[in-house]
């Protein structure tokens, strides 16, 4: 079994918020990121993909097709975004990197599923000290 992981990034802004509380209750728990006038990230998304070499290829997967894969169904919906009023997949839902992580998992996994390999993980960065992997558990 061997890894392979291609890195994309995103810019997008969201703001953290629960309805069912009083502003004061989101300003307490969500601090900064319950601005009113929204806060932005520069993302970096890695995406692992876990598997058995290709003896005609060398791959286990292209990484240009993760590329693409990804920029059709995720990037190219929520690069420069906000993704919670312009994200179709996100609607509903408090967009924290959590949230985000999960379901770029329920979109790539299908996508990436292959004879020889699966998606492995997901490791979203929001900044270059928090981030969040998922592996679909």
């Amino acid at each position: 079994m061997i890894y392979i992981t291609r890195r994309l990034y995103f810019n997008a802004t969201h703001k953290l918020w629960n309805d069912s509380w009083t502003p004061e209750e989101n300003k307490r728990i969500f601090g900064p990121c319950a601005n009113e006038n929204w806060h932005g990230h520069n993302y970096t998304l890695d995406i692992t993909v876990a598997g058995n070499i290709n003896p005609e290829t060398g791959y286990v997967i292209d990484l240009k097709e993760i590329k693409e894969i990804a920029e059709k169904h995720i990037i190219s919906k929520v690069d420069h975004k906000n993704l919670t009023l312009d994200v179709d997949f996100m609607k509903g839902l408090n967009p924290t990197t959590e949230v985000l992580a999960i379901k770029f998992w329920e979109i790539l996994y299908p996508l990436l599923k292959r004879d020889n390999a699966c998606l492995y993980e997901i490791t979203l960065y929001e900044t270059e000290r928090q981030w969040v992997s998922y592996k679909g558990e």
